[in-house]
């Protein structure tokens, strides 16, 4: 009986070490995933018959030129399996009521800056609209 005991014992105590082993290796070998670590805000601002438009309240940057940068999302309304939501970086201009794409993709850590992009007038889009309409009042 002593001896069950003992080698009970010794198998618990190597099973525990197995176990916590393997939670150290996840929890702290494992690389995590930096983007899905942070967390958004998202907005949504009025449908149109394009698809939602959101826009993420935790990305605002005031810009040195007094604009407003923040990452918005687009979802299609006809949505494929070749589709993606696309993330858009956007400055926007509150005194005038213009905007201009900074980067453009899937994926934030894909996204390439493009610092020269041009302003642009919404030409009456009601996604680009909303979301400039609501990040300047947010941000007042």
């Amino acid at each position: 009986m002593h001896y069950f005991h003992n080698n009970l014992v010794s198998i618990l105590v190597k099973t525990l070490i197995y176990i916590l082993g393997l939670f150290f290796i996840i929890v702290f070998i494992i690389p995590v995933n930096h983007s899905s670590a942070l967390s958004q805000e998202w907005v949504r601002v009025p449908m149109s018959e394009y698809g939602q438009q959101f826009w993420d309240k935790k990305s605002i940057k005031r810009n040195k030129d007094a604009s407003i940068r923040v990452i918005s999302k687009f979802i299609p309304k006809n949505k494929s399996q070749i589709t993606q939501d696309i993330l858009y970086t956007m400055d926007i201009n509150c005194f005038d009521k213009s905007f201009r794409d900074v980067a453009v993709g899937t994926d934030q850590s894909n996204n390439s800056f493009n610092n020269n992009a041009v302003w642009e007038d919404p030409n009456g889009d009601k996604l680009i609209l909303g979301v400039i309409s609501q990040v300047c009042e947010y941000v007042d």
